[in-house]
């Protein structure tokens, strides 16, 4: 079994949890402190509880609670008026606001992501770096089921899926399937966050997922996407940020109509050079000087 090296955005997110507790634990002491909740994406999660942490030590007055669950849970609690802010890594479905119409939602850009289909290492040394959108699939409808079908070993490909409720998933197969919700008949793995993903990416030697490109590192590969004229787009910052990689999304905070003052302030602060400083940090593009 291989050693599994943690990138550093799995260690940011356990350190960012660790720091949303411990804002948490101390905060109790505060009988008069107001608190603001943020739930939501896995993905926004690492830049919101660095901030949450930054920004409780800096107004005392102010308790910031982050929980993850997905982008869909994030939606649904800030719809039901659960929590103040909700963290989503893919645009609002007509559903959503169907089903919420007095909700009243705005949604603030907090920073630029890519969804990249990631392999384990092992895949990616063997000589498949790139794929073409159909060949992704394929993988994902099981019509390709080993990896010497696209170039690479003899070897069973073993399909990561997402739970339905997560933005990175939602974006991603609606490039990739061409609708969001669309299922993914060969997967034999179905998970929730980056992490979790990340983790199973690393432990196996013959997978196929889909990440942040935040999350990539030396054990999960990020794959070019190979275009109809046969040239490749690099999954990095500089495509991402030119608009050229095929599986982009925005990264929001979302709030409701009845956004409290501490909530407003909260979301400034990340929208300030401060808090997107926390974005670039992460490995996302921020969206303000």
């Amino acid at each position: 079994m291989r050693k599994y090296q943690r990138s550093r955005h799995a260690a940011l997110f356990s350190l960012a949890l660790i720091g949303t507790l411990l804002t948490m634990i101390a905060g109790c002491s505060r009988s008069e402190s107001e608190n603001v909740t943020v739930s939501g994406s896995s993905t926004v999660l690492p830049v919101i509880s660095r901030a949450a942490e930054e920004y409780s030590q800096n107004n005392p007055g102010v308790r910031v609670i982050v929980n993850a669950g997905g982008s869909g849970v994030g939606i649904t609690q800030l719809g039901e008026g659960q929590t103040d802010i909700g963290m989503i890594s893919r645009d609002i479905s007509a559903s959503e606001q169907a089903k919420f119409p007095n909700a009243g939602f705005t949604t603030h850009v907090i920073g630029r992501d890519a969804v990249v289909p990631v392999v384990s290492s092992e895949i990616y040394d063997a000589g498949v770096s790139a794929l073409t959108i159909d060949q992704i699939a394929a993988i994902y409808r099981g019509q390709i089921t080993n990896w010497q079908e696209v170039g690479g070993p003899d070897a069973e490909i073993l399909v990561i899926d997402k739970e339905a409720s997560r933005g990175t998933r939602q974006v991603f197969m609606a490039v990739v399937l061409g609708d969001e919700n669309a299922e993914a008949p060969g997967a034999k793995l179905v998970l929730g966050s980056n992490n979790e993903e990340q983790t199973a990416l690393t432990q196996s030697n013959a997978a196929i997922g889909m990440l942040s490109q935040a999350w990539l590192n030396d054990d999960v590969k990020g794959l070019a996407i190979i275009t109809a004229d046969g040239s490749t787009i690099e999954p990095d910052l500089a495509s991402i940020r030119a608009g050229e990689y095929p599986i982009a999304r925005d990264l929001l905070l979302v709030s409701r109509s009845d956004l409290s003052e501490p909530s407003k302030a909260f979301i400034e602060f990340v929208l300030s050079a401060e808090g997107q400083q926390l974005v670039e940090n992460a490995g996302y593009i921020k969206v303000t000087p």
